[in-house]
């Protein structure tokens, strides 16, 4: 039986999912099959020998040790795309509060409490210092096109602006979400020079650690307004409170707080907030635990964040699944191994991802693995199954 342990809440919907397919699931498991998790450190954690896949009901991965699970042969799965809509309802109303001083404006009228029939006349004589500039006309640039970075693009132009977007390696299916008349900026520079708005939805890599500097600053429109629904780390937290004091930003709203930024000024701290729906919540685990089952039945990986995806619809008797090493003659050793012992191949694919690769081989004949033992026991290989 397949042992799925949870390390969170999990919500029934993703649950249900794996119980419907016979799965055990529960959060005391020795060594399971798969973990499904949502906030849990894993940084530090020690992992059974049966361990295939941990999947993440959520888009970010910082507390999971991905690099460690992919030297284990363990994918790490997220589920990007399914808190999307969250998001961008969330962007919404960041976008109006880096406009207006809605905030400011609603704790000053709690300082009229008390004042009676002088209110109406108090608030007509205060209210225009929390004005603030209309959305629709205006032009905002979003970085990061993914599945939600698509859906504020898209949410953009419904508001009447014009939208840039920027996003070197956005995927076919992302492209399909985003409407034509979102700008391709070519380079972020684009965004820099054209946008009063900034929307940031890039996942949190080393290369994108402290993306937004001073130098990107510098280079943006006086008085440009950000939001942050990517990570903390994505924006150097000193370079854009000295764009705030200077007025070179004038607004940033961000769902992730820290020491350095709350009570600041013009700054507008929100608890991580952007996914916390129910339906997020539902949609998110769902996916997590149908990517996770199709890869610990079939082999196929989707949405993997370690691993190349692959996916290919069995043939055969029984499928081949190696994780290796991407280096150069792997799938040639790999079915001239296969050949040698009078195994047909009838199907394969073969992917990588930077250091790492994916080979999956449907065979017309039923093996075990001392047949193969020469491909388990090559250095390069680093997990191998047969299905």
């Amino acid at each position: 039986m397949i042992e799925i342990q949870v390390l969170n809440n999990i919500s029934p919907y993703g649950i249900e999912v794996l119980e419907n397919k016979g799965c055990k699931v529960g959060k005391d498991s020795a060594d399971p099959h798969g973990i499904l998790v949502r906030s849990a450190d894993m940084l530090h954690m020690k992992f059974g020998k049966n361990l295939l896949g941990i999947s993440r009901a959520g888009a970010g991965v910082n507390n999971i040790p991905v690099e460690h699970c992919a030297e284990e042969g363990i994918v790490v799965f997220n589920a990007p795309g399914a808190n999307a809509v969250a998001v961008k309802e969330l962007v919404m109303a960041e976008l109006v509060l880096a406009s207006r001083d809605v905030l400011g404006s609603i704790e000053w009228v709690k300082s009229l409490a008390g004042k009676g029939d002088e209110i109406p006349a108090l608030v007509e004589k205060g209210k225009s210092a929390f004005s603030g500039p209309e959305l629709m006309g205006k032009t905002i640039g979003v970085v990061g096109l993914g599945a939600t970075g698509a859906q504020v693009a898209n949410l953009g132009l419904d508001l009447g602006m014009r939208v840039y977007g920027y996003d070197p390696f956005m995927s076919v299916e992302a492209a399909w979400q985003l409407s034509r008349e979102v700008i391709r900026a070519e380079d972020i520079s684009e965004i820099y020079r054209n946008c009063d708005y900034i929307s940031i939805n890039v996942p949190y890599t080393p290369q994108t650690h402290h993306m937004f500097d001073s130098d990107a600053f510098a280079a943006m429109k006086d008085g440009v307004k950000i939001t942050n629904e990517s990570r903390a780390e994505v924006v150097d937290d000193e370079a854009i409170l000295a764009a705030l004091h200077t007025g070179k930003v004038g607004k940033y709203v961000t769902d992730f707080p820290n020491e350095t930024l709350i009570g600041q000024k013009n700054v507008i701290c929100m608890p991580h907030i952007g996914a916390c729906t129910p339906e997020s919540e539902d949609k998110c685990a769902v996916l997590a635990a149908r990517e996770l089952y199709d890869y610990i039945v079939n082999g196929n990986i989707r949405n993997s964040v370690n691993l190349p995806d692959a996916v290919l619809e069995r043939q055969g008797v029984c499928r081949l699944c190696i994780i290796h090493r991407n280096v150069p003659k792997m799938l040639t050793k790999f079915t001239e191994i296969i050949g040698g012992r009078d195994i047909n191949v009838d199907h394969l694919i073969n992917k990588s991802r930077e250091e790492y690769a994916y080979t999956m081989m449907d065979l017309g004949t039923q093996i075990t693995m001392e047949d193969i033992q020469e491909i388990v026991d090559m250095p390069e290989v680093l997990r191998v199954r047969i299905l």
